[in-house]
Formats: C-alpha cells, structure tokens, sequence
C-alpha cells in the first residue's frame, strides 16, 4: 500500500515538473524567441502590415476596407461612394471611409456553386451595378470589360487587393467625381500596381486602401 501511494507520489510529482517545464519552455521562451527575430527581421509584417495616413493607423495591407455612403433610413445595404476605388464584393467588411476605422463582421466566402441560382444572380447584378456605375461621359464599360474579381468576393472575403483591370475600368469616373484629369488617376493606378511575387508567381494586383489614400492626397492638392 504504502509502495503504491509512493509510486503514484512520484508520477504526480514527475508530471507537475513536466507541466512546469513545458510551460516555460512553450509558453514563456518560445514565444518570447519568436517574437524577437519576428520584430528584429520583419516587425511591419509583425506588427500587422499596418497602413499609416496622417500619422494614424487606419487599416493593413492584408485586410480590405469597403468605401460606402452612411446608410439611409430603411437601407439594409448602404450604396458605395462612387468617389473612391471600389474593393471586391464581400459581406465580411464593414462600412468605411479611407481615413476612419471599421468595423469587421464576418469573414469567408459564399460556398455556393457555379450554377447557384442565388450567387448566379448577384454575380449579374454586380455586374450591371459595375457597368452601371463606372460608365461616364465620354467612356462606357462594357460588359466584357468587367473582370471577374470586380463581381464575385475571394475566399475569405477580406481580400485587400483587386486586378488591374478592375482598378482600369475605375479610372473615368474617379476622374469625374474628383475633378480629376483621366490622365491623373490613371498614374496613380500605375504607381500603385504591385507586379507578380519574384515575377511569375500570382497576378499583378492594385491595394485598394493605398491607393485611395494617394488619391486623397492628390485631391487635397489639387
């Protein structure tokens, strides 16, 4: 008896030491460790990517922001600012403006198939809401202009970043709601182009944050 209240005595005893090491090793050192070399070797990505404007955090480089109009009595979905770069659709961003802090919902993608009627309809009214709202005077979108990023969301549905070719289709009515020349929003389109990682992997992308926020500073100087 007396051998057997030892033993399991010893177990505990071994077990306690093992949780305290492994507590401090795991819990204490390594994130520690981790930490250091993250904020020593890359402390932007660290540190969430964040954007600066102003001398003011208003967003990261990782997660999107939507441009949208204060919601009216009896809206359930507020109507975008047409006066800046549009993101992606998603339902897991919250409304905002380019220099104010939002408000995360949700995140995640439709998991509806191609031949879902309900993603099949709002992939159309995207569509005709793009043309729509992005065919000025003297420039017109048609629909073969439209690129699939500009109607549909990515998988997470925070995607930050859209395709050139959506930023392109943009340029005539940010132009027009600024009174800005073409000849200038399209150079900061250009600028703000991100080319493919090492140069052949993924597809050139344009964050939608930046360059919003280059086109603040531009209308103010203008």
């Amino acid at each position: 008896m007396n051998n057997s209240a030892g033993n399991t005595a010893r177990l505990l005893w071994a077990g306690l030491r093992a949780l305290l090491v492994l507590t401090v090793v795991c819990g204490v050192l390594y994130p520690l460790a981790v930490t250091g070399v993250a904020q020593g070797i890359f402390p932007d990505k660290a540190n969430g990517s964040e954007i600066t404007a102003n001398g003011k955090v208003v967003g990261s480089t990782l997660i999107g922001q939507r441009y949208d109009l204060p919601l009216k009595k009896g809206e359930e979905t507020a109507a975008p600012d047409l006066k800046w770069f549009q993101p992606r659709p998603s339902n897991g961003l919250g409304a905002n403006s380019v220099n104010t802090q939002y408000k995360l919902i949700l995140s995640g993608a439709t998991n509806r198939s191609g031949d879902n009627k309900d993603l099949i309809d709002w992939v159309t009214a995207a569509k005709k809401a793009v043309i729509k709202d992005n065919s000025v005077n003297g420039y017109t979108v048609r629909p073969s202009d439209v690129p699939a990023d500009a109607v549909t969301s990515s998988g997470s549905g925070l995607d930050p970043a859209i395709s050139p070719e959506y930023a392109d289709i943009q340029v005539h009515r940010i132009a027009e709601k600024n009174n800005l020349s073409v000849a200038q929003v399209q150079k900061l389109v250009d600028e703000h182009t991100d080319g493919r990682t090492l140069g052949f992997i993924g597809q050139p992308t344009v964050n939608v944050l930046e360059l919003n926020i280059a086109l603040k500073d531009l209308v103010a100087r203008s």
